[in-house]
């Protein structure tokens, strides 16, 4: 059975583009037009992934809602931003609610459907059985590439692709400063700085302290990067 993508845009010409392109790559896709339509539809049933754009009509912020509202739903379903809203701010504000990606507008079909596949190739792996996979451990952190899983102290911490791609480069040479360059590599998103790093590792430490509040292995190296820290 195809996996299914859900698209809320109110162009109607960039939404029909966008549904042709994701068809062809053998996807199922459910197109909304607003706020409202959208989360009437998400009631019924949820997709494997959704594409917002962040102003739909009148509402300013309306994918801002609509992300919050999902991922209140389903804490793991990725989520990709596709807008015109390319302020630093905003793409703060998309990834501080948990989305996946934040693609700027105009963008290539053909890489619009190429992140699409990768982002549920990784959710996939995710939720496959890790059993016969070998996992890296530091310390009491437990780190699975193959899945994509990490665990801190036995408890599993859900981590969005990107974050868990930037905290391996961290942890690759536990104790070594890791630069903002490297870091910004591996999220493998355009439009990053220094600032959408920073924000990327509150809402890692801030996941890992949900599970142990004395949690303090990720430290910022001023000007720099990030180190992980040997206990």
């Amino acid at each position: 059975m195809p996996k299914t993508i859900a698209i809320v845009e109110d162009d109607p010409d960039q939404r029909g583009n966008y549904v042709d392109a994701i068809v062809k790559k053998g996807y199922s896709v459910t197109a909304y037009s607003n706020r409202q339509e959208a989360l009437q539809g998400f009631e019924n049933e949820l997709p494997d992934l959704v594409i917002l754009d962040i102003i739909l009509g009148d509402e300013v912020d309306a994918g801002f809602e609509i992300c919050r509202d999902l991922l209140v739903k389903s804490p793991s379903l990725p989520v990709i931003f596709l807008t015109e809203r390319i302020a630093e701010i905003d793409k703060i504000s998309g990834l501080r609610l948990g989305a996946w990606d934040y693609l700027p507008k105009p963008i290539s079909l053909d890489y619009l459907a190429e992140r699409i596949s990768s982002l549920l190739r990784i959710n996939e792996a995710r939720g496959q059985s890790t059993s016969n996979t070998t996992a890296k451990l530091v310390g009491d952190l437990s780190l699975d590439q193959e899945a994509l899983l990490v665990s801190w102290q036995g408890q599993p911490i859900n981590l969005s692709g990107t974050e868990f791609r930037m905290l391996a480069k961290l942890v690759r040479v536990p104790g070594h400063a890791v630069s903002y360059e490297t870091l910004m590599n591996a999220t493998m998103q355009s439009l990053v700085t220094n600032n959408t790093i920073n924000t990327h590792m509150r809402n890692i430490r801030k996941k890992f302290e949900s599970i142990d509040p004395n949690f303090d292995c990720i430290k910022s190296e001023y000007g720099f990067g990030y180190r992980w820290s040997l206990k």
